[in-house]
């Protein structure tokens, strides 16, 4: 997966470029997509730095082993990012959960 295969999964689904975070909450790792994006003129990236950042999602999701998750997760969910509510969606490390937490 590149950040560019990550935007295309974005824009199918919603039809905007949105941020999307990791984050580590009580030794589970959630990829979380934000409310806001890419489109919007408020947004803090250009979309070179966006692009980075994707990839470097992007990168982290392949190196965890989560990315075919968190495509599946996209494509099927009827959750929508909204103001305040992110789209949190769960990695499962399996057996390799002890290697990425510290």
């Amino acid at each position: 997966m590149t950040g560019q295969d990550l935007r295309q999964l974005l824009l199918n689904k919603w039809g905007v470029s949105y941020d999307i975070q990791l984050r580590r909450t009580r030794g589970k790792i959630f990829v979380q997509v934000m409310w806001k994006y890419l489109e919007q003129a408020s947004f803090h990236l250009g979309e070179a730095e966006y692009l980075d950042h994707l990839n470097a999602i992007a990168d982290y999701l392949t190196s965890l082993g989560g990315a075919e998750q968190v495509t599946n997760y996209i494509l099927n969910t009827r959750d929508r990012p909204r103001l305040g509510k992110a789209v949190s969606i769960p990695i499962d490390l399996g057996g390799r959960a002890s290697e990425w937490m510290v």
